[in-house]
């Protein structure tokens, strides 16, 4: 409800904002929301910064952070942090979204028993507030929270859900984003992130939230609507990776970068619990550090190749098999290797899709009584190597999915957890086990660990033996284009880029013609993507806005069939350079875009 008296500070910025709007300083959507910002009750603590920016004329911070209201994405809310604004992450955005999610969930109907909600959060700024913050609001809406009080991994909050029954979890962390980023992941019941209808029901709450109850953290913390309940969570959630453990060698030689996350406190156990005793944690990226001082350019994301480099040396120093490397939260893994079984030679990173095409092999390979009913999911821009692989093994693989290890997890829960296999994503996500509903970097860096002393022992390099898979299976090399689009202005640019590569694609790519779609690619895309194939089977082009960022990501697929190859490193090289092309025309293609956007 809006003040009917405002105080004289704001009915000024109320008329300075007025006047601004009309000199096109700004945006009209911005203008409503500063509005509305200093004039609903929710908003009162936070005013105090807008006043100060509207009478200090900051139009270009103001436009940013009010421009628009910070959505739900494939998993929840995240954006840059600020203390005040619409598009921004802070009390209040943080405050509305537990609140909206406390709103829906008790409209749904419940059986017995009083509602639950866990928290966890990771190493970022604030997300220790914010975790309090939203325990708050929880505990004010009639949950109990059983609360992770320690820096805790993603998949750590997903089994919690499931482990505590609770009716819904929220993690706070914003993943691989800058440090200036922060977030809410919001689950469901199930332990796997928002899924239709109650993704778009929770969004609708949090869009009509017009007051955010709140508790006193500490009373509720002493009087138990709080539990900690960290020690008793770890001991069972390790307990429940370990059961994924396969039995081999286990003469390795690790070294381990938790990147400044929460890493440490699921990998290193579970390495351990599953015999591997020679894990040295790179010392530059140990401590918990939102700012990821040690880090390339502070971006702490085992995607980038820029991230094992010092990690590398170290490891060639210590003549080491493995590196391995998990993101702030501990839900992704990347990891690099020699090339050959020379520790002291030169090594090589793994992208996502050949990380989750050589887990996949393995898995399989370790698991006894394979039936035509057990199953691989994957997303419909994960290698369609997956597939292959699969079909090997006389294993189902069910792909074509969405972007968002939502969508795996909700096929789990649809086809039964008995008859899964392995889950993965292109973006360094896998979970093997059924203890949670996302991606586990720590089951991930086990079962990885115990396929590279696998290696190890039949003397071949991790690198060689993902070879022997292409010669199998054909050769297949994938490439994920970022194309940032920041604020308002980039958002008008993304829509054009989609509507264009809807109404009017290009009629070749790379020097391949453009077809609506091939013969041999994913079926059933989703609503969001855009596919582009070419006549020659297995390559393809996927554009997608990101659910997570202010930018538009660009799928590379191409392919070589097993019967085609004849020289392997040549094929390596045209293959890569047809990806350069097709990068090259992709990239002028969206600029050209661009311009007539802004003209």
């Amino acid at each position: 409800m809006p003040e009917t008296n405002p105080p004289p500070s704001v009915v000024r910025s109320l008329d300075i904002v007025t006047q601004a709007v009309r000199e096109k300083k700004l945006l009209e959507s911005a203008g409503q929301n500063i509005r509305r910002w200093l004039t609903a009750d929710r908003y009162a603590p936070l005013i105090s910064g807008v006043v100060e920016a509207v009478e200090q004329g900051q139009w270009e911070l103001l436009n940013d952070v009010f421009w628009t209201v910070l959505a739900f994405g494939t998993g929840g809310r995240r954006g840059r942090m600020h203390e005040f604004g619409t598009n921004a992450i802070n009390d209040a955005t943080i405050g509305e979204s537990a609140q909206g999610l406390a709103d829906y969930i008790q409209a749904q109907p419940r059986a017995q028993g009083e509602r639950a909600c866990a928290i966890a959060y990771d190493t970022r700024h604030k997300s220790r507030h914010f975790a309090e913050l939203c325990s708050s609001v929880m505990v004010a809406n009639g949950f109990r929270v059983y609360l992770l009080d320690d820096y805790r991994s993603t998949p750590e909050l997903s089994f919690l859900v499931r482990f505590k029954q609770c009716d819904c979890g929220i993690m706070v962390t914003a993943s691989h984003n800058p440090p200036r980023d922060n977030a809410v992941k919001v689950y469901w019941s199930t332990g796997g992130q928002l899924l239709p209808p109650h993704d778009q029901g929770v969004i609708e709450c949090v869009e009509n939230c017009q007051k955010i109850l709140i508790e006193d953290f500490g009373r509720a913390l002493d009087d138990g609507r709080v539990v900690v309940c960290t020690q008793e969570t770890d001991e069972a959630f390790l307990e429940a990776v370990y059961q994924q453990r396969r039995a081999g060698p286990r003469d390795l030689k690790v070294v381990y970068s938790p990147l400044h996350g929460v890493g440490q406190s699921a990998v290193c156990p579970a390495l351990k619990a599953d015999g591997f005793q020679d894990v040295e944690v790179f010392a530059p990226h140990a401590s918990p550090d939102g700012n990821f001082p040690n880090v390339p350019n502070q971006v702490a994301n085992p995607e980038n190749p820029e991230v094992y480099e010092d990690i590398i040396a170290r490891a060639r120093q210590l003549g080491a098999d493995l590196v391995l490397a998990t993101d702030p939260d501990c839900d992704r893994l990347g990891c690099a290797a020699p090339k050959t079984v020379d520790p002291s030679g030169d090594w090589g990173t793994f992208t996502g899709n050949q990380l989750g095409a050589l887990l996949a092999d393995y898995v399989l390979s370790q698991t006894p009584g394979l039936t035509s009913e057990h199953y691989l999911v994957k997303t419909l821009v994960t290698t369609e190597m997956i597939r292959r692989i699969g079909d090997s093994y006389g294993v189902r693989t069910i792909g074509d999915l969405p972007v968002g290890f939502k969508w795996i997890a909700g096929v789990i829960d649809r086809e039964g957890p008995e008859r899964f296999v392995l889950g993965m994503e292109e973006s360094f996500g896998y979970l093997a086990g059924t203890h949670a509903r996302d991606k586990d970097a720590a089951v991930a860096a086990m079962l990885t660990a115990e396929m590279a002393a696998a290696a190890k022992a039949a003397g071949e390099s991790l690198h060689e033996r993902l070879d022997r898979l292409f010669w199998q299976h054909g050769y297949h090399a994938e490439r994920t284009l970022n194309v940032q689009m920041e604020g308002a202005a980039g958002m008008a640019q993304m829509q054009g880029l989609l509507q264009r590569l809807r109404t009017a694609p290009p009629e070749s790519l790379g020097g391949m013609a453009v077809e609506s779609r091939h013969a041999d690619g994913p079926q059933n895309v989703p609503a969001d993507m855009i596919l582009l194939g070419f006549a020659e089977a297995g390559n393809f082009v996927v554009v997608r806005p990101s659910g997570t960022e202010p930018k538009v990501k660009l799928y590379l697929f191409t392919f070589v069939a097993a019967e085609q190859l004849a020289d392997l490193d040549q094929t390596k090289q045209e293959l890569d350079q047809r990806l350069d092309a097709l990068e090259a025309d992709l990239r002028a293609f969206v600029a050209c875009v661009e311009r007539e956007t802004n003209a």
